[in-house]
């Protein structure tokens, strides 16, 4: 027989049933849904200053009393 079908379930990588994760990788979930969060919110604010930089609207003229819409 391989060497590698006499070892333990738990010396090949795998996990008790009864374990529960440790703090250390919840820390790591939430570290990493947090920066998923940052990222988006980033990638929006980034979005809203270029499509308002290319709103393609006329410039008001002089003496104009309306705002662009």
């Amino acid at each position: 027989m391989p060497e590698d079908e006499t070892r333990p379930a738990a010396s090949k990588g795998g996990t008790a049933a009864n374990d529960n994760g440790t703090a250390a990788a919840k820390v790591d979930a939430t570290v990493l849904t947090l920066a998923r969060l940052i990222g988006r919110q980033m990638a929006r604010e980034t979005f809203e200053q270029l499509s308002a930089a290319n709103d393609n609207r006329p410039a008001p003229q002089a003496g104009d009393d309306q705002e662009p819409r």
